[in-house]
């Protein structure tokens, strides 16, 4: 027996040790994210020690997975006496291969957080179909060498501590002797026992329930909720909860109710045969057969311009250009990632969740902004600046009404900077020659451009001098010059004066701290609508990206059938504006923000009158909030299911 519990001692050491670690990394992700936290509660020293208190819980229940197995073996062998020197070595191996996983996912989660404000989860898997794109992104960001140093150190440093243990244990048992039935007994008594409370250890609570995401919450601030989280624990259960049937599809209420609340909302009675929301608009003007010109810009938050509250000059030329176009002050991206803000800009359907619609081996068709020019005689065009694969956008956008696409693939080799291609003041430069192609034709054109360089790795290039010197400030400025730059060069073409050029944020980023569950400053962004002679005006009405093509359409005075959630801006107007970020979802008006998060069944209600949230008790206004988003999203799962996103029957 005794060498049986000295077993069990080493298996409990390497146990604790593992804890410690994650411990320290919690230390590590509460160094970087304490900005976030308002100065009354990062000050607040119960407060922490109540996150770190239920991160330890967290840990334990996935460290708990770890030790079961051993746990278990080392029983079954101790009852044959058997503690071979193998044995043990290959628990080594096996406790440094699973926690260099756990502190890989640890170390990980830190600049993940920092980006999406949401702890490791499922979504990184969309990540994993660009490896090569993906890693060069790892390793081409600095700002991520800290984090591979507390990955590589950690792993380093438990496989000595935990390999000193095995030698320490392998010293003091002694030598084989023959097993007793009476200690055959108490061996398999003291193995269930253990065995018992590691069962219990990764259920996490005496509960009806195991336990969940949600217990880690216990206030009202994001990042001291989502502390407590083991990221890893995060990241399976959201894998478990994506492969349940009932989360397949959204079912945040009933799909009738949901489409007749957004016929509702939308004024829409529908087209038999298209479907409920569709209808015919008719323009009152004459099509104007101006071009297009649309800048979707990569994490431009409003949050990043002076107009908006920003006190480093760090858009100076998008400020200047806001002042002198169609512009909106309330605006809001569909969702925090990429995909999302192109499929609701350029079709009008709202991101569902986190979500890829433009992904799948059978293509999707959308009617929008690209197939509707098309249709009436406008050469379209896509630009991106990384390979055209990624997202399967190259398939998705040819499928959808875009004739040409310039990608990664037509770029020079030396410009090619890390895995998302080229730099933006290239992608502008090459653009501009084949719009001046198309404008030698006389036909009008649609070009979308993509830009990237606001996001890791930032690299600034050598002829940009920046103002300022903080790396994620200065990647603003580049940006924002290369846009300068650009303008400048197109404002010299005979085309310039016949253009409607849009500029908007393909999502935001967060700036400064969270201060709600979903932080305004990543969904918020600016939306622009410049031309030659426009008269100046800053609209407040809350709007969103699915908005964008019935704004412009309407425009250019170009009539169609619409099937899809947008409204023309400039005739029709929105109670409130929804959206979500990854996960989460949120609505908001003048005065109220209601989040929802599925993952903790939580609703968080803030007042936001006087332009800084503050929690709020379920009210009405909250409730038909609750009601605009619900029924948005649901009404697009029901549509998206039923083939119903074309602007005729489907065959």
């Amino acid at each position: 027996m005794k060498r049986f519990f000295q077993s069990f001692a080493y298996l409990l050491s390497v146990h604790v040790t593992g804890l410690l670690f994650l411990t320290l990394f919690r230390l590590l992700f509460w160094m970087d994210v304490r900005p976030q936290v308002p100065d009354e509660l990062r000050n607040d020293a119960s407060m922490v020690l109540t996150a770190f208190v239920r991160g330890v819980w967290f840990d334990n229940v996935i460290a708990c997975y770890v030790l079961i197995v051993p746990l278990a073996v080392c029983g079954i062998a101790a009852l044959f006496g058997y503690y071979g020197k193998w044995l043990f070595r290959s628990f080594h191996y096996y406790f440094v291969v699973l926690y260099a996983v756990l502190f890989l996912s640890a170390a990980a989660n830190i600049p993940y957080y920092l980006y999406f404000t949401k702890v490791l989860n499922s979504s990184i898997f969309n990540w994993f179909e660009y490896g090569t794109t993906t890693a060069s992104m790892v390793v081409g960001e600095s700002s991520y060498y800290k984090y591979i140093a507390y990955f590589l150190v950690a792993t380093i440093l438990f496989a000595l501590l935990t390999g000193r243990y095995t030698k320490v244990l392998r010293s003091h048992l002694e030598r084989p002797k023959s097993v007793s039935w009476l200690h055959r007994g108490g061996i398999l008594l003291a193995t269930a026992c253990f065995v018992g409370l590691c069962l219990f250890g990764i259920r996490g609570r005496i509960g009806y329930n195991p336990i969940k995401v949600s217990a880690a919450y216990f206030c009202l601030n994001p990042v001291l909720n989502q502390m407590g989280i083991n990221p890893t624990f995060n990241l399976m259960a959201s894998v478990v909860d994506d492969g349940r049937s009932e989360n397949k599809a959204l079912h945040l209420m009933p799909a009738e109710e949901a489409v007749r609340n957004a016929q509702s909302y939308l004024g829409r009675t529908g087209i038999d045969g298209i479907s409920p929301l569709a209808r015919i608009v008719d323009a009152d003007t004459v099509p104007s057969r101006k071009n297009v010109v649309m800048v979707l810009m990569e994490s431009m938050s409003a949050s990043l311009m002076q107009r908006f509250g920003q006190e480093a000059r760090l858009t100076p030329y998008l400020d200047s250009l806001y002042h002198k176009s169609l512009s909106f002050a309330n605006f809001y991206s569909a969702g925090n990632h990429t995909n999302h803000g192109l499929y609701a800009t350029l079709y009008s359907f709202p991101s569902v969740m986190k979500r890829n619609a433009m992904k799948g081996s059978v293509i999707p068709t959308y009617s929008g902004l690209p197939t509707v020019l098309r249709d009436n005689g406008y050469a379209t065009m896509f630009f991106m600046t990384h390979e055209s694969q990624y997202d399967n956008m190259n398939a998705f956008f040819r499928t959808n009404g875009y004739q040409e696409i310039y990608s990664q693939e037509n770029y020079p080799r030396s410009k090619v900077v890390n895995g998302f291609g080229v730099q933006d003041d290239f992608l502008f430069s090459y653009a501009l020659p084949v719009l001046n192609r198309h404008a030698a034709t006389g036909k009008p054109f649609f070009a979308t451009l993509l830009t990237i360089s606001n996001h890791p790795p930032y690299i600034i290039p050598p002829h940009f001098h920046p103002a300022t010197d903080v790396l994620e400030h200065q990647i603003v400025e580049y940006a924002d010059w290369s846009i300068r730059c650009f303008m400048e060069a197109a404002s010299r073409e005979p085309w310039f004066d016949n253009t409607l050029f849009v500029f908007l944020g393909d999502h935001g980023k967060m700036v400064g701290t969270a201060d709600c569950e979903l932080p305004q400053s990543y969904n918020h962004i600016p939306f622009i609508i410049y031309e030659t002679g426009i008269t100046p005006e800053e609209r407040t009405d809350f709007a969103g990206q699915v908005d964008v093509a019935p704004t412009l359409l309407g425009m250019l005075g170009i009539s169609y059938t619409q099937n899809n959630f947008g409204v023309n801006l400039l005739k029709e107007r929105r109670p409130a504006m929804f959206y979500t970020a990854d996960n989460t979802v949120a609505a908001r008006d003048n005065s109220h923000l209601y989040v929802y998060d599925p993952a903790v069944q939580r609703e968080f209600c803030y007042d936001t009158s006087d332009g800084t949230p503050k929690p709020a008790a379920m009210s009405e206004p909250y409730n038909q909030l609750k009601s605009y988003c619900f029924s948005m999203l649901q009404a697009t799962e029901w549509m998206v299911q039923q083939g119903m996103t074309l602007d005729h029957p489907k065959h």
